[in-house]
């Protein structure tokens, strides 16, 4: 069976009481009421905190019944609170309300009350239901954001021992073929088609080699654990020039910007990016980037003059190139924006905050 309805009546007449009661059980309210006079006995049973709603009268002797509601809201602001009393005129009744009471019933209308109370108690139910679902999204969107952290832990581990792989193994075989073919052509100088041959053979063998190190600086760039965050980004957009030929031009302030190893990762990554998307939807010719170190903050500005994005392109649900920099930079508590307006191009902001650490 369910447990009795826990009411905390502030009343100073007995029989009023009585009639409140008799009411409520009447309609089937199985209840147990706790009534008081006063100011002490009313604070004594609030702070016991067995209260699941508060029935009280606004006028009463050395106490009033919005003094009363101004103690509930603060000791215990999710309990209903309901006036029953004999006269409260308009005014009165709104301020009641304004000042968080749940309802009003009037006691020569008592036959009120019970829907009064019933549906101050489906409102308390909805609004706990409310904040379950609230907290249980929260804690969904936690776990999302944790997972989606260590996927990028486990994806930037992914990258440097497969680089390192390339670097040992792969660099290793290419050096020695390398090699071998000098070797071999030296030997058959005298005929000429084979000398040819080799030549062709060493030329492929270069080529390879220049590939696997472009690949071996994408995936981990060895200047960004050696040389930091502004080395790092002055080579991306040096590369980024070269092989698109779309200018970009570089400031950073001050020149040799020192930070630790997770937000460094985190801003060359998100520029990669940044220059991907430039590249493959904004038509564009020149790219402004800033990297400016304050005390407090690292930001980073990307600017292009492209055909610039909309807000429908921004809002799109699979935009996951945007969602990837807003969850890198939402782990280190920053903010990032990106405006664009048809034909002016597109500009990226990121904010990072920096800790005690820095």
């Amino acid at each position: 069976m369910p447990r009795p309805l826990r009411v905390l009546h502030l009343e100073d007449d007995a029989a009023d009481g009585e009639l409140v009661k008799a009411t409520l059980v009447r309609e089937g309210i199985v209840c147990d009421i706790l009534r008081v006079e006063g100011l002490a006995s009313f604070t004594a049973a609030i702070h016991e905190g067995q209260v699941d709603i508060i029935l009280a009268d606004f006028s009463l002797p050395g106490f009033d019944g919005l003094s009363a509601l101004d103690i509930a809201r603060v000791q215990c602001p999710d309990v209903p609170f309901i006036f029953v009393t004999g006269k409260m005129g308009e005014e009165l009744a709104i301020e009641a309300l304004k000042s968080g009471a749940t309802d009003y019933v009037l006691k020569d209308k008592l036959s009120r009350l019970v829907l009064a109370v019933r549906r101050a108690l489906a409102e308390v139910k909805e609004r706990s239901e409310l904040r379950e679902a609230e907290q249980e999204i929260r804690a969904s969107h936690k776990r999302l954001r944790d997972l989606f952290t260590h996927l990028e832990t486990v994806r930037e581990d992914e990258r440097e021992r497969i680089a390192r792989e390339l670097h040992d193994e792969l660099g290793q075989i290419l050096t020695a073929l390398k090699m071998d073919l000098a070797w071999l052509g030296d030997k058959c100088r005298d005929r000429r088609e084979l000398f040819e041959k080799t030549r062709t053979m060493t030329e492929i063998v270069d080529t390879t080699i220049q590939s696997v190190k472009r690949i071996l600086m994408e995936l981990r760039p060895a200047i960004l654990d050696h040389l930091g965050l502004s080395a790092s980004i002055e080579w991306q957009a040096h590369d980024f020039q070269k092989r698109t030929g779309i200018t970009c031009e570089l400031l950073i302030d001050p020149p040799n910007i020192v930070i630790d190893g997770g937000r460094t990762m985190t801003l060359f990554r998100i520029f990669q990016e940044a220059l991907t998307n430039v590249v493959r939807h904004a038509e564009a010719t020149r790219v402004t980037v800033r990297l400016e170190k304050t005390d407090e903050e690292i930001v980073l500005i990307i600017a292009d003059d492209g055909k610039g994005i909309t807000n429908e392109q921004l809002s799109k649900p699979r935009s996951f190139g945007i969602l990837g920099v807003s969850e890198r930079v939402r782990f280190w508590g920053g903010n990032v924006t990106v405006e664009g307006t048809g034909g002016s191009g597109t500009m990226m902001r990121v904010v990072l905050p920096l800790g005690a650490e820095e």
